[in-house]
């Protein structure tokens, strides 16, 4: 599941970013947050999520989880 997470602070640039969740038998597992998707504003962010098919989302999650597993 694709969500919109805020940011708190004076700065409004950047302040809302995405984060993926499992689903319903996963959510014992932590959300992979992806800082590097961000927004200025929410309804820029669901109008975007909105649009962003099951095939995207699944290849950010993928390069999300990649990148963790390097660091």
């Amino acid at each position: 599941m694709a969500s919109v997470a805020e940011e708190g602070g004076g700065d409004y640039k950047g302040r809302f970013y995405l984060m993926l969740e499992g689903e319903e038998r996963d959510r014992g597992r932590p959300a992979v947050v992806l800082t590097d998707v961000r927004w200025n504003s929410l309804k820029t962010a669901q109008r975007t999520l909105n649009t962003m098919s099951g095939v995207e989302l699944r290849r950010r999650l993928r390069s999300a989880l990649g990148r963790s597993r390097v660091s």
